[in-house]
Formats: C-alpha cells, sequence, structure tokens
C-alpha cells in the first residue's frame, strides 16, 4: 500500500508574492504622482527624479559588490529608495543633490545596517533629513508650478509658519498641487490613486496611515491660531509631505510595527510628533522627522503589542 502522507518542514501554504513583486508594485503605485510632479514643475522634476534613482541603483550595487554580497538592485527596493528621495526634493535642487542624497540613503540608511529587512530607519528618509542638514538653502527653495509662472515660491505650510494671507490659495489647488512643494507630494489626487491601489491589494492597511493623518488633523483642529478649535484641519492634511509620508513611507514594512494595534500606536506617534512641530516647532513641516523618530521606537512598540501565541494564557 502506497503511503500518501506526505510530512514536509513550513511553511504548508504559499501566495504568490515576493518582496520583488511587492517592491515593485509600490514603485508602480507612486507612478501617478511622478507624472503629475513632473507636468508640475516641468522637466527638471525628471532629471531629478532619474538621478535619485540611478546614484541609489549604483550605490547598492557597488556596495555588495565590494562587500562580495548578493547583488540585489533588480529587487525593486533600491529603485524605491531613489523615487521616494526624488519625491522630496524641490524640482530645481543642483544635479548633485539627488545623487548625493540617494547615496547616503543607501549606504547609512540601509546597507550599514545589513541592507534590506534589517534597517531601523526609512532610507529615504535618512537621506532626506541629511540633506536638509547640510544644504538647507537648496532643499527649502520650491519653484511655483510652471502652469503658473516659474518662480520660486513658499510652501503653503511656511506662508502659515510665518502668519501670511492664505486667501489665494484653494483647497482645490492643494488637492490637485498647484502649490509650492516638493516634486511627490503636492498632487494629493495623484498620491490618493496609488494609495487606493496598495489597499485595495492587501500591502498596506489603513491603520498608520489614517491615524496618523486623523491626529494631525485633529491637533491642527483643537489647537488653531485663533483659540481652541479655530484651526483649519483640512489645510494641514491637504498641505506639505504628510499623504506622500502616511501612505507611502510610515507604512515601511522594515520600519514600522508588525501588529495592528502597535501599528495604530505607531500613527498616533507620527502625527502628534508632526502635529508638535507644525504648530510650536520652528519647521513648518514635520513629517520626516516624526516618522524617523517612531522607527526607533516601532521595536518596543512590538514587543509590547505582540500578539498571544496561540494555545497560550
Amino acid at each position: 500500500m502506497t503511503n500518501k502522507l506526505i510530512v514536509s518542514v513550513s511553511p504548508h501554504l504559499h501566495i504568490n508574492e515576493s518582496v520583488r513583486k511587492i517592491m515593485w508594485l509600490v514603485v508602480l503605485s507612486l507612478v501617478p504622482a511622478g507624472l503629475a510632479g513632473v507636468f508640475i514643475f516641468g522637466p527638471q522634476a525628471l532629471w531629478v527624479i532619474l538621478l535619485s534613482v540611478a546614484s541609489a541603483l549604483v550605490t547598492e550595487g557597488v556596495l555588495q559588490a565590494l562587500t562580495k554580497g548578493k547583488v540585489t538592485i533588480s529587487d525593486g527596493s533600491a529603485f524605491l529608495t531613489g523615487l521616494l528621495l526624488a519625491y522630496n526634493l524641490p524640482a530645481d535642487v543642483p544635479f548633485w543633490i539627488p545623487v548625493v542624497g540617494s547615496a547616503f540613503s543607501i549606504a547609512i540608511g540601509k546597507q550599514v545596517f545589513g541592507g534590506l529587512g534589517q534597517n531601523i530607519f526609512n532610507p529615504a528618509l535618512v537621506g532626506r533629513v541629511f540633506l536638509m542638514a547640510s544644504w538647507p538653502r537648496y532643499m527649502t527653495i520650491f519653484t511655483k508650478p510652471m502652469i503658473y509662472d516659474a518662480v520660486t515660491q513658499a510652501t503653503p505650510l511656511a506662508l502659515l509658519k510665518e502668519n501670511k494671507i492664505l486667501a489665494h490659495i484653494s483647497y482645490w489647488d492643494l488637492f490637485l498641487g498647484k502649490r509650492g512643494g516638493c516634486i511627490g507630494e503636492v498632487c494629493i489626487l495623484a498620491l490618493l490613486l496609488g494609495a487606493i491601489f496598495l489597499l485595495s491589494r492587501g500591502y498596506i492597511s489603513w491603520h498608520i496611515p489614517i491615524t496618523y493623518i486623523f491626529i494631525v488633523g485633529l491637533f491642527a483642529y483643537v489647537f488653531g491660531p485663533g483659540g481652541f478649535f479655530t484651526g483649519d484641519w483640512l489645510f494641514h492634511i491637504l498641505s506639505g509631505g504628510l499623504v506622500l509620508g502616511a501612505f507611502f513611507m510610515a507604512t515601511d514594512y522594515v520600519t514600522s510595527p508588525l501588529t495592528q494595534k502597535g501599528q495604530i500606536i505607531f500613527g498616533i506617534g507620527c502625527g502628534l510628533i508632526t502635529a508638535v512641530i507644525r504648530l510650536w516647532g520652528g519647521y513648518p513641516e514635520g513629517v520626516s522627522y516624526a516618522i524617523l523618530m517612531m522607527n526607533a521606537a516601532a521595536p518596543i512598540i512590538d514587543r509590547y503589542t505582540r500578539n498571544r501565541i496561540y494555545g497560550t494564557k
């Protein structure tokens, strides 16, 4: 009699997913925001994106070759890091800014920890913060959308921080990207299209981004410039890099908590820090710093929110 009982090692259930597939689909979800950025700011934005991505790929390939490791530039992770860094840059930065920033993101933000899956901070945000600290002048000069005039323009959040009149900026302009800002953050419509795609495929969940955005909106409304409950919460949600950060960087698998409860705590923390920096800090924006700070807290959040092992009390 043939023995039909076959025992094998785990995993026993397989799905048609891989790191490479997920990374490239996240890249695909970011394409609308990139196209919108190029349309809004012109060809210079495309050059920033290309240089940033190329620098990330070259840096990762060279470092892996020098350390005699497996070259994994085809898995999409380095491409995604370069793309996200470019989306966090103004369109008119010098050509060497995205090159240096991406190289730093990969070398210091990722490879120094051992590569993909071992980094504790989001590499693209590490690169952006490094550039902001090193060359703030280049990182804070924004081009007015080319659909108007190619002149420099402060971001809506910077104008708000300086108590300047914002009557000429409508919610619709903020939603479509007709404002100063970084390449990939200005068009909320394009970002939401990519976010809906990721949510529908199950690659991200609502817990971090929705909690993050809600907390920022709540604090902006409660602590308004005219007293309690006078703030323009929708303006804060549509301005700056909140939507880009909440859906595409705070949800990074490696640097965010694993459990749903932990993700909600993570989102609350990101929202609180962002709101504090925006409302009372010296910078008009706080998304990058908030996510990096909560990246550092992710391991301890995981420790205290881990699920109970099945069959134990």
